[in-house]
């Protein structure tokens, strides 16, 4: 997301950050929303980063979700960039764990939850102007297939939040076992986000507008709150435009702010599924 995003959240991240209370520990959190849903705590190894998945898979014959953590705490304001990316309140985690289907899992994006140590490659520029550059979406995409291996044969439901939702996009591109597409309050037109804030553009990065005719028979629901003034309902329905076709739809939801209570509306957003609609 563009740096203003961090701004509208620095209430809460950079509150929690400072208070110095253990119960509000990133990892804990986490762990606290992660375990009652018997999602467990893994790394994958891809070339250039180790990520943090969390993951449930009960059964090696059905579908994966598989679930993509938005940008996080990547800036404390318009100029200062975090040093630790990893979400105060992993909105992408929480939809996760609310989601009852047996093979459930979490990716954080490079950076997030896996200590720096693990990590070289890590800095600054990954969770700024190169959160969305060829190197993260490769990585992202190899730990796709890691988790695909677990389930061999099967088909892949990606759900992206935030940030998280352009990652989803330029991975269902490339991919060919990709059977849905959803995001939730996802930056799908990242060069418009950063021109609606008034930011930097991300030469770096890429933007899910250049690979929307990629994904034109993928069945995909885009869900916005009209409450979202970081990424507000305008960018998902420029995206569907863009795909166009018969297999992408929207729906603008009420009353969540962009890093609101998305998992509480969750469970009935999950049954609103993708699909092709017939032609007439």
């Amino acid at each position: 997301m563009a740096a203003i995003r961090y701004i509208a959240g620095l209430s809460l991240g950079a509150i929690l950050l400072m208070s110095g209370c253990s119960s509000l520990d990133r990892d804990e959190h986490a762990e606290a929303l992660a375990e009652p849903a018997g999602l467990h705590r893994e790394t994958l190894q891809t070339r250039d980063f180790v990520l943090t998945a969390f993951a449930r898979i009960a059964h090696a014959d059905a579908p994966v979700r598989i679930y993509i953590e938005g940008d996080g705490l990547a800036w404390l304001s318009r100029s200062e960039p975090s040093l630790d990316p990893t979400p105060v309140a992993a909105t992408g985690l929480a939809l996760a764990a609310v989601d009852p289907s047996p093979n459930v899992v979490y990716l954080a994006r490079p950076c997030q939850f896996t200590p720096m140590a693990q990590n070289p490659r890590c800095g600054v520029p990954y969770w700024t102007g190169k959160r969305f550059s060829p190197e993260v979406i490769d990585a992202m995409n190899e730990a796709v297939d890691r988790i695909a291996a677990q389930v061999p044969g099967q088909r892949i439901e990606l759900i992206g939040y935030s940030g998280g939702g352009a990652i989803a996009v330029l991975i269902a591109a490339r991919r060919r076992d990709v059977a849905s597409l959803r995001t939730v309050a996802g930056n799908l037109d990242v060069e418009y986000v950063n021109q609606l804030h008034r930011v930097s553009p991300m030469p770096a990065s890429r933007n899910p507008m250049d690979v929307a005719a990629q994904v034109v028979a993928m069945p995909q629901v885009h869900f916005s709150s009209a409450q979202d003034t970081v990424v507000p309902p305008s960018v998902a329905t420029r995206f569907a435009a863009a795909v166009g076709g018969r297999c992408v739809s929207t729906r603008v939801v009420s009353g969540v702010a962009h890093d609101g209570e998305w998992a509480q509306q969750w469970p009935a957003l999950l049954a609103v599924a993708p699909v092709c609609r017939e032609n007439r």
